[in-house]
């Protein structure tokens, strides 16, 4: 398996929201508000939201759950944003645990969501600090 690169977001940001999960069936409330939260943020002159709040709900949505699935709760979702991006991080308290890519795996096993947001996203990275590990996409803000 492939792991991921240890670095953090390209650039500061400022936090829009963000949901503390325990458990799968928060997942579905986290998608909604997540959602909401994207779609009530102003953009900058020429932005345009496009597929954003789908992306980014995909994304938060498959690391969340890897999170939950691995490490110990809370798990944290925070969607930031810059002028031309939004950013999302997800933490959690098992920083001993390296997000690595199911490169390998067969279809059905499990594992893909890195890869889905290295496809879906602009960049992706992990970081740790203070016991926490950070997973962060970045998704631009798309001009017409």
């Amino acid at each position: 398996m492939a792991a991921l690169t240890s670095s953090h977001p390209p650039t500061p940001s400022v936090e829009v929201h963000n949901w503390a999960l325990n458990s799968f069936p928060q997942l579905r409330l986290l998608r909604a508000s997540l959602h909401e939260a994207l779609t009530g943020q102003p953009m900058p002159p020429g932005g345009v939201l496009d597929a954003i709040p789908e992306k980014v709900v995909l994304v938060a949505t498959e690391l969340a759950t890897n999170a939950i699935a691995h490490a110990r709760p809370p798990t944290v979702v925070k969607l930031c944003r810059t002028d031309d991006a939004f950013f999302l991080d997800v933490s959690d308290n098992d920083p001993a645990i390296m997000p690595e890519f199911a490169d390998a795996r067969p279809p059905g096993a499990g594992g893909l969501g890195l890869q889905l947001a290295r496809k879906i996203a602009l960049n992706v990275g992990w970081y740790v600090e203070d016991d926490t590990k950070h997973i962060w996409a970045e998704f631009p803000i798309p001009k017409p």
